[in-house]
Parts: structure tokens; sequence; C-alpha cells
């Protein structure tokens, strides 16, 4: 069990950590989510001495870690740590990689070292790649050979840190596969995240951290679907809206559809639906509303439920009620229909702009 309290972290110039307190049960899978500079990543760290508090208390099995009579090494290998680069020496094979701590740290012999990292190359899936070196190691299956070697240490508990923000969709779902493995083995992690269903299908406890507390605790139902505190409402809301805001004609139409592409992402929305969005965002905003010269001001807003794989888009803009069936607005209207069941346009009062169109999106 690791027990944390009154923790706190300053520098000079912040204070990422100001009053954790938190307790972590043999078994339990934490995700830790929030906006980014939270204190997060300093959390992991101080766990794991990289980071040395400023004050406050860490006991890992009843142990006082921050004691000075602590023995620092043997809370880092009783600690194992997974971070966003892998750190692998290049000069050495997957499975000298994997070797070299427990040979140097634990005092395995070679031939032990050996045995052991063959065996976890071939439990994270990578029994073929023994001999290879990390640049002939795409980056899903780097994170994988680092996750066998702080598992070679034979860790009590595991953190991670944004273990697959550096790597595409492919290698993202490889070494998330493997954590889920450790899950169900009974593992006691910690990670770091940004990727919401991830968190939400591996842990059985969410942190929530804001401002360098943990603002909000709960099993994922609880902090995806009941938050009880305004920031975690407010954070959880962000997630599943993306709004887009138009004013004067200025767009950035890449970043915006780069914008789109990365909620739908951060959501797990599907292909399909993606492109739908993004043809929606194409015909009506750039194609029909922007060209028009009575709108200046135009809201694009994507709200997706996960449980009801459901996606609507409201367009509100401040010219007149949109008409789809003029000649000029023809082709872009066509391809708008392929993509959506139903438009409804009506005006709402009391809301700026108050033009508004809703699209229910087709589902897959």
């Amino acid at each position: 069990m690791i027990e944390i309290r009154d923790l706190e972290k300053k520098y000079e110039m912040s204070t990422p950590l100001r009053d954790v307190n938190a307790d972590i049960h043999d078994g339990d899978v934490i995700a830790v989510i929030g906006p980014s500079g939270t204190g997060k990543s300093t959390l992991l760290r101080c766990i794991n001495l990289l980071e040395r508090p400023t004050s406050g208390s860490i006991r890992i099995d009843g142990e006082e870690v921050l004691s000075a009579s602590c023995d620092v090494s043997a809370i880092r290998r009783k600690v194992g740590m997974i971070f966003q680069s892998f750190y692998l020496f290049d000069h050495l094979t997957a499975v000298e990689n994997i070797m070299r701590p427990q040979t140097d740290l634990l005092g395995r012999s070679r031939q032990e070292a050996y045995e052991r990292s063959v065996e976890l190359l071939g439990k994270v899936g990578l029994a073929d790649k023994t001999l290879k070196y990390p640049d002939e190691l795409s980056g899903g299956q780097k994170q994988r050979v680092a996750i066998a070697r702080a598992l070679a240490m034979d860790p009590e508990y595991i953190l991670f840190d944004e273990p697959t923000s550096a790597l595409d969709p492919a290698m993202r779902g490889e070494v998330q596969t493997v954590i889920r493995d450790l899950a169900e083995n009974g593992r006691t992690m910690m990670i770091v995240t940004h990727d919401m269903h991830f968190a939400r299908t591996i842990a059985n406890r969410v942190f929530f951290m804001n401002n360098g507390v943990i603002y909000e605790e709960g099993t994922p139902e609880e902090i995806f679907e009941h938050p009880q505190k305004e920031l975690t409402r407010q954070f959880i809301r962000d997630l599943r809206v993306l709004e887009i805001e138009i004013m004067d004609d200025l767009l950035d139409f890449p970043g915006a559809i780069s914008s789109i592409t990365d909620y739908c992402s951060r959501n797990r929305i599907s292909p399909k639906t993606t492109l739908r969005i993004q043809q929606v965002f194409e015909e009506l905003v750039r194609q029909i509303l922007m060209p028009d010269a009575g709108i200046s001001h135009i809201r694009f807003i994507t709200e997706y439920s996960e449980t009801e794989e459901n996606a609507v888009v409201t367009v509100l803009h401040d010219g007149e009620t949109l008409d789809l069936e003029t000649p000029e607005n023809r082709l872009s209207a066509a391809i708008i229909q392929n993509a959506v069941t139903s438009i409804e346009c009506s005006t709402v009062p009391d809301t700026v702009p108050d033009r508004q169109i809703v699209l229910q999106l087709k589902k897959d």
C-alpha cells in the first residue's frame, strides 16, 4: 500500500503539488487525469523519488520513503516507472536493454537475466525481437521493451507517465493491450493519461487533478458520468464537446480539421463518423456560411455520446435562416445530406449568434 499525506512540491517559480492526499491499495489500477500542468507527472516522480517533495509524507508498505534512512535504490526497485520516452540504450539489443538493470542492480547472473528477459519479451508480444536494436523497432515496440525492462525488476507497483502519448493510434493499441494484461493479472498501477477511453476502461479508480491537488476521485463511472464538483464537470464536458468559433472570416481551416481529428481520436470516434464531422464542417461552414456576406460570426459545436455512439453537430451563425435548396448550395447540401439523418433550423433567443442548425449524424 502507498499512503500519501500533505504532499507538496515547490519550485522557485511554481508549485505543481500543493496538498496531495491519497491511498493506493494493492491491486488498484488508478488513472490520473486532468488538464496539463496540474502536477500529474510530478506526483508520479515524487512517489518514485525522481523528484524530492518539499514537504509531506509518502509511506510505501509502511516505510517512510522521505526519511534520511530510506534506501532510495530499494524503493525504485519496488516502484517501477514507465515514461513517455523509452530511454533504451541504442547500442544494446532489446534483450540486453532488459538484462542490464537486472545484472547491475539485482545482481543476477547473465544467464538468469537473459532467461528472464526472453520470458518477458514473450509476454509483451516481442519474442521475435530479442536481438533487434532500438532503431529497428517501432515506437510501440520500444515502449513494450521499456515495460518488459521495468517488469524485470519485479516491482510491486508500476507508475506509467503518459506511456502512449508519443505513439500513433496503432502503436498506442499495442501498448495499451500490454497494460490491460498487467491490470487483469492484479498489478498495482498508477497511469497518467490523456486517453479518457483508456482511463475509463482500465481503471478501478480515477484521480482528477487540478491546481496541484487531487480535486476529485471516484470510480470511472462516478468521475466520467456523475462528477460531483464543478471543475470536474467542466473538464468532462470539454472532453466531450468540441467548439470552433469563427469571427470575421478568420479561419485556420487546416487547424480546424486537425482539432476535429484530435477530438475524435480522444473520444474514440470511428473513422466514418470523423469523416462525416469533417464533411459537415467543410461543406456547411466553409462552403455555405462563410461566403455569405451577411454572416460574420459562426460557432461550430460537436458533441459525442460514447454510450449511444451518437454525434450531434450544432452550428450557430448571425445570418438569415439557412436555405439548402438554392442552386449555389445544392452540391454541398447533397454531401451534408449523405452524412446526416436530420437537419433542424431554428432561432434560439438569448444565444449569440442566434440562428441555429442542428445536424444528427448517421451512425456506422
